[in-house]
């Protein structure tokens, strides 16, 4: 989108300064607990054409593309009217990924990382991230997180926890429970969203950077981020999340979009 406002799902239209922004979706076929998971059908098309769909209703990205590694994934994108592009296969991350794609597009100025099992993405989720940017010229990556309140999910090491300044900057993301309730109700805990927006200079950058003991610790690829001295915005929303990760979350997905009639 090359117009000098964009909408977000405020209402409130905020000024772009002609900045260009793009979506990434990393897909690969592999997956430990579902095999082929981008291809999985979500209501009769491939999950990750589902999750192209909505991260194409945002109005604040010029483009949306797939970054996959494999054929078969490059092909169902293609065929249903989606943007594949290939790219290496032996990339390490996703962020590798999709550094990758984001030095085809020296124009961008904002890269936005959406998961390829996130088919329930809001859209406008997407276009409040780049909204942070435009209101931030020093913000290099941004982020999301969710309220937690039930307490099974606060102590799930698989729900990543996000604690934050009171700019909502992240101070540290932990597999643990943080922060420790010692003094339960005072401080909310939440649930940190796998969804990203980097300006493009810093994801090339930051991808580049080695990995840091934090980072290798929790196995949690954004504190190179903090351990490199870098801020991380975090959006708190409450946006329904429900990634697709076993043959149980895919039904439910398939179930929501049913009952819901998501287009």
């Amino acid at each position: 989108m090359t117009d000098e406002t964009y909408p977000v799902n405020t209402g409130i239209f905020v000024t772009s300064k002609l900045m260009k922004s793009i979506c990434v979706i990393p897909a690969r076929y592999s997956s430990t607990r579902l095999p082929g998971k981008p291809l999985k059908d979500i209501c009769g098309l491939p999950m990750i054409c589902r999750v192209w769909q909505r991260a194409s209703k945002a109005e604040s990205v010029s483009e949306v593309v797939v970054a996959t590694d494999d054929d078969r994934i490059l092909q169902a994108v293609e065929k249903n009217s989606g943007h594949a592009m290939m790219t290496r296969a032996d990339h390490k991350t996703g962020t590798d990924r999709l550094a990758e794609v984001a030095e085809k597009f020296p124009d961008a100025d904002v890269v936005v990382n959406v998961q390829g099992d996130e088919p329930l993405i809001d859209p406008g989720l997407i276009d409040n991230l780049v909204a942070e940017f435009a209101k931030d010229d020093e913000l290099q990556m941004a982020t999301v997180a969710t309220e937690l309140n039930d307490e099974n999910d606060m102590k799930n090491p698989n729900n990543v926890k996000v604690v934050l300044d009171r700019y909502n900057d992240a101070l540290y993301f932990s597999r643990s429970l943080i922060p420790y309730p010692r003094n339960a109700g005072i401080a909310s805990v939440f649930k940190h969203i796998g969804i990203y927006a980097y300006r493009r200079n810093f994801l090339i950058d930051y991808a580049k950077m080695e990995p840091t003991p934090l980072e290798q610790t929790e196995s949690l690829e954004q504190l190179r981020a903090l351990e490199n001295g870098f801020k991380i915005r975090v959006i708190k929303s409450s946006c329904r999340f429900v990634g697709v990760d076993t043959e149980e979350d895919l039904r439910l997905v398939n179930e929501i979009y049913r009952r819901e009639e998501i287009a």
